[in-house]
């Protein structure tokens, strides 16, 4: 089972996305990961397996001023439990949260602009 917060306001984005994952705790999980937009357009991305308080440890590599992100805690269902499988998933210009299996990926990663397909 996973859960998806999602964040665009006026608050510090990593405390919100922070906030809502510990308030998702209790549906069980064994990795987490946050997304946020930096002032300068890039994306920030940290992922820790285990407890959120895993996560609050590296989170702070992310500007705290952003006001745009997404977070996700992970129950492995197919992969192992690691940073590679943890969500977010994506490269620097895009950031994908999904819960479940997505079966038809590689046709979706063939819709994209080509920086995806690398």
């Amino acid at each position: 089972m996973c859960g998806i917060v999602g964040y665009i306001g006026f608050q510090g984005a990593n405390d919100v996305l922070l906030d809502g994952l510990h308030r998702l705790e209790y549906r069980g999980y064994d990795s987490s990961g946050t997304a946020v937009l930096t002032d300068e357009g890039s994306i920030c991305v940290t992922k820790a397996v285990g407890r959120i308080r895993e996560l609050e440890s590296v989170i702070d590599n992310c500007p705290s001023d952003s006001k745009v992100g997404i977070g996700h805690t992970r129950w492995a269902t197919h992969g192992p439990a690691n940073e590679a499988n943890a969500h977010p998933h994506g490269l620097n210009h895009s950031q994908v949260v999904h819960n479940g299996i997505i079966e038809n990926y590689v046709q979706i990663k063939g819709a994209l602009d080509p920086p995806f397909l690398s």
